[in-house]
């Protein structure tokens, strides 16, 4: 292998003109993926789709970006596309392993009883609990980004009819079911402390801050992650935490995936799909725990 990557570099450098910079990332990839065979006793000849595959999942399961990976990967069908030319093999096997760059990164996702945990951390005592209590429940009951949520108006909820009014990326129009718990939470914000928060500003948005002004987005994240703290939830709970959630509870509950990709504002349903891999993950969890030959 060493012999071959000698081989490939100075091909790379000398008759391609490749750059001092790219020269090295190519050395620094190849070595790794030479190290990587040598542990798993594979000859060059020998390495086939499994083995790269294999390899390109170890470098995402150690942590580095989905961008890394796919670049490690394009080294390694330059690197084949080379063996070939120079028929050191018979096939580029590099050439029909997809790019890392189209893999869906499944998103956290907390269970029901953490939901319920982060929903009662909250004291409803004061503006402040009665606003948070507000927060979680909406963006648990609507799968709102945290962009949307902070700026809602408050003439964009509607709590006769039960829906909330979002405006999503580019501006584009959602109407979303709230639900009792959610629709319960605004009305005692609404009537318990909006109006103290307001002062003498006239600002409209649905939630404000101590200074009576729109809460930030980054605001809403603090508020997350301080009552994911309180409620002992030992994972990384963000807004978007929150999001995944919703829409993975949802469709275990039963709903059409088109219904869940409506209310999440997302133009390909593709974007929603990744929610069903969750399902997979989870029954797959499920078989391996209780089946007797699981």
């Amino acid at each position: 292998m060493k012999e071959l990557l000698d081989q490939f570099i100075y091909f790379m450098e000398v008759e391609r003109g490749v750059s001092g910079n790219t020269i090295q990332s190519y050395r620094r990839d190849l070595v790794k993926f030479a190290g990587y065979i040598n542990r798993v006793h594979k000859d060059i000849s020998a390495v086939d789709r499994e083995v790269i595959l294999d390899f390109l999942m170890l470098l995402k399961d150690s942590g580095l970006a989905t961008t890394t990976v796919a670049r490690n990967l394009a080294v390694l069908k330059t690197f084949w596309k080379f063996l070939v030319s120079e028929q050191l093999v018979s096939e580029n096997i590099a050439a029909i392993v997809e790019t890392p760059k189209t893999w869906k990164n499944i998103p956290d996702v907390m269970s029901s009883k953490e939901v319920e945990s982060l929903l009662n951390a909250p004291s409803g005592k004061g503006w402040m609990g009665t606003r948070d209590k507000a927060i979680l429940e909406l963006m648990y009951a609507t799968g709102v980004r945290a962009s949307e949520a902070s700026s809602l108006k408050k003439a964009d909820v509607n709590l006769d009819s039960g829906f909330i009014k979002c405006f999503g990326k580019g501006g584009k129009e959602r109407i979303i079911p709230l639900g009792g718990a959610a629709k319960k939470a605004i009305a005692k914000y609404i009537e318990r402390s909006r109006e103290k928060l307001r002062r003498n500003t006239s600002d409209k948005h649905l939630f404000l801050s101590r200074f009576g002004k729109k809460l930030s987005r980054q605001s809403l994240w603090k508020i997350i992650h301080r009552y994911a703290a309180l409620a002992g939830i030992k994972k990384k709970v963000t807004p978007h935490t929150l999001r995944h959630s919703f829409a993975t509870h949802l469709l275990e509950g039963g709903a059409e995936l088109r219904g869940v990709q409506e209310m999440l504002g997302h133009a390909d349903i593709s974007s929603t799909q990744v929610y069903t891999h969750i399902n997979k993950e989870r029954l797959k969890r499920v078989h391996s725990q209780f089946h007797p030959r699981g």
